[in-house]
């Protein structure tokens, strides 16, 4: 049994474990980002790294980061929450540390995860996983293998257009899908609903202290779960935005499966029913050909350690 350790680096927090060659976390801790200092987010991997390794032997780190990492997959290029630029992490951790490492966008690590050990293990080939957060992102295996790009940047699926000249992203595009189909939007949709048919989202705004501006995405889960019309409506809006592009990416590339993950996906088939019809609605002309099954993520907030500690493995 081969051990290894996966880093999921996001802007709150930095998580780790140690994770054997069937996707199981042995142990696992975690602690805070300081988000705004590079030095110190370094060293908090490095310490983190360090006390998962005492008295182990392990083979490789990998590391999941919220950014876009170069082809090489060890600088990252950018990251919109953390403070790197052109930061060259695999070098300063694996001096660090005295271990092979590799760096990865946190949303493909996920992907990873998921199609090793999660919702699409039973896939061989290919899985296409979109995250729904805040924002939307994503991960394209193909061939068995996780789709990067000629520069390490592939599968940025939140930023696929979806309304010509739409709501502003903040990629700097018009319309982009991120911005009918996320968490954000979820609550843009239920707050303007809110406002619209105050007498429909009664339960709503009582959960908001009745300001509509109030209004957050746990509040349009627990009041959709407990029947309010106006919460149950933005669930459907962002599900059908959603299926419209799972079945964009079904006619381009053809995937064994369709994976939807993210914290949104926690509100099970509020989501997912709306998601499911407006993908089967926009594929009806394949009747007669097989589709690739939407299927939520099973992996949760373990997926970015399990996935980088796994690509760490295949260094």
């Amino acid at each position: 049994m081969t051990l290894t350790i996966g880093v999921d680096v996001g802007g709150t927090k930095v998580a780790g474990g140690v994770v054997d060659d069937t996707g199981t976390v042995l142990v696992q801790t975690r602690r805070d980002t300081p988000a705004d200092d590079v030095a110190k987010t370094r060293d908090v991997i490095i310490e983190l790294v360090g006390e998962l390794a005492a008295g182990r032997t392990i083979e490789a780190v990998g590391i999941g980061a919220a950014g876009w990492i170069d082809a090489t997959r060890s600088t990252v290029l950018f990251a919109p929450n953390l403070a790197w630029r052109d930061e060259p992490l695999r070098e300063y951790v694996s001096t660090a540390v005295g271990l092979p490492v590799i760096v990865e966008n946190d949303a493909n690590v996920a992907a990873w995860a998921e199609f090793r050990y999660g919702a699409a293990r039973d896939a061989d080939d290919s899985m296409i996983m979109f995250t729904i957060g805040t924002g939307v992102g994503g991960g394209i295996v193909l061939g068995g293998e996780l789709m990067r790009g000629a520069h390490g940047v592939a599968a940025e699926l939140g930023h696929m257009l979806a309304v010509p000249d739409g709501h502003q992203c903040g990629c700097g595009r018009l319309g982009c899908i991120e911005q009918y189909a996320s968490g954000s939007a979820l609550v843009r949709f239920a707050r303007a609903g809110a406002r619209q048919e105050p007498n429909r989202a009664a339960a709503l705004l009582e959960l908001a202290g009745g300001e509509a501006e109030a209004i957050t995405g746990p509040m349009v889960t627990t009041a959709a779960q407990g029947g309010d019309p106006v919460s149950a409506e933005a669930f459907a809006q962002i599900g059908r935005w959603l299926g419209t592009s799972l079945a964009d990416m079904a006619q381009i590339l053809d995937p064994q499966t369709l994976v939807v993950g993210g914290g949104v996906v926690d509100a099970g088939d509020l989501l997912l029913g709306p998601t499911r019809r407006s993908y089967l609605d926009a594929l009806s002309q394949r009747g007669r050909l097989p589709v690739a099954e939407v299927l939520p993520a099973e992996l949760g907030n373990s997926a970015g350690v399990i996935g980088a500690a796994d690509l760490a493995r295949r260094i």
